[in-house]
């Protein structure tokens, strides 16, 4: 567990980065700080590996005050990633993914060995290895600064808006590693971002600083969307933390409707009225596009037969959540979501209003957090 015990941070100019911080981190969670940018969030984040000194307070890691730990041995046994990776451009990965194991004396030889195996925990391709940092995409220069982390093993891991610097479609990806990693590692994360959506979506815990330092509350993510402290931490949550909220309930049992497909080679046979909308499937099944009686007839005289439909959009599998199926709802241009299996083949259709009703069965209010 890390704890902060009426810790405060106070610049000699009299700035105030951290008023008062009372909080736990249990072990074995993933914590995230977020806040507005200056709040005081990473400046709290650097004080359990003493990048940082508290001017007051205490900062204590399973009982023992962190100001005692040598910082060296202390950040040695802990794991650390950066915005950018922070990785050393003149080192190959596989010595970047080494590099505390070999500081805590392992041989250069065993740590290589362990690093590959680290590598491909994190998703990397063992044959970069022998790449340096610049050889690699954005994406794959935070899965190795997240393996280097890993590599000694430690039982805490910081993460300084480690995905900010990445395009969505990878920050997406990398969320769903972290996560993935958790639940088999279990170890304590301390997460920063000023994403909220990306702290909802992580954490077993949220906690929302404010200007000055100060926790405005710490709480699970349910019940930080359902039940916002005060209208500063609303802000922050958004003003469509309802929706966002749905993710929290599960669809299992959400009933669907017959929805209209074919497969693009039967387009030719058939025949839309005013306002029809036919999900269009590929020969395996998949969804892939929607068309209506325009989209048809644009078909028919030789033209590219998406000039005039809605294609893709969100999907939705029975066993996901309340807004996946919204989601899909409400992006259809016929008002169906498309629902599919396992292997991504139409099974039916999802109504906004079964997706309410559903709602109103599950309804509550999330415990109390911490």
């Amino acid at each position: 567990m890390i704890t902060f015990e009426n810790v405060t941070k106070q610049y000699p100019d009299g700035t105030v980065a951290v008023d008062n911080l009372n909080l736990d981190v249990p072990a074995g969670t993933l914590t995230v700080f977020v806040g507005p940018s200056g709040c005081g969030k990473t400046t709290s984040m650097r004080m359990v590996n003493r990048m940082i000194d508290p001017t007051s307070g205490t900062v204590t890691v399973d009982g023992e005050d962190v100001s005692t730990v040598d910082p060296v041995k202390l950040r040695l046994g802990i794991g650390y990633v950066i915005q950018s990776a922070g990785l050393m451009p003149h080192l190959r990965v596989v010595d970047n993914v080494a590099t505390v194991p070999v500081l805590r004396g392992e041989s250069r030889r065993s740590a290589r060995k362990a690093a590959i195996g680290v590598m491909e925990r994190v998703g990397l391709d063992p044959k970069l290895a022998d790449r340096y940092p610049a050889q690699l995409s954005g994406g794959q220069q935070q899965r190795v600064g997240v393996a280097r982390a890993l590599a000694a093993d430690p039982p805490i891991l910081l993460m300084d808006e480690p995905f900010s610097a990445v395009d969505p479609v990878v920050r997406e990806e990398l969320q769903a590693e972290i996560l993935r990693l958790q639940s088999e590692l279990r170890k304590t994360i301390v997460f920063v971002t000023h994403d909220v959506d990306e702290a909802v979506k992580l954490a077993d815990l949220v906690a929302v600083f404010g200007r000055g330092g100060v926790l405005q509350q710490y709480d699970q993510p349910a019940r930080l969307l359902s039940n916002p402290a005060n209208d500063l931490v609303a802000g922050i949550v958004g003003a469509d933390r309802g929706y966002r909220g749905l993710q929290f309930f599960h669809a299992t049992g959400l009933g669907l409707h017959e929805l209209r497909h074919v497969a693009e080679t039967e387009l030719d046979a058939l025949q839309l009225g005013s306002g029809d909308w036919v999900l269009i499937t590929t020969p395996e099944g998949a969804p892939y596009g929607w068309v209506n009686a325009e989209g048809v007839e644009v078909h028919r005289s030789g033209k590219t037969l998406y000039d005039s439909t809605i294609a893709g959009g969100s999907l939705f599998r029975p066993d996901g959540t309340l807004r996946q199926a919204l989601d899909a709802a409400l992006s259809s241009p016929s008002g169906l979501g498309v629902a599919v299996d396992d292997a991504g083949r139409v099974i039916g259709g999802v109504r906004a209003e079964d997706v309410l009703a559903a709602l109103e069965t599950q309804r509550h209010i999330p415990a109390l957090g911490r």
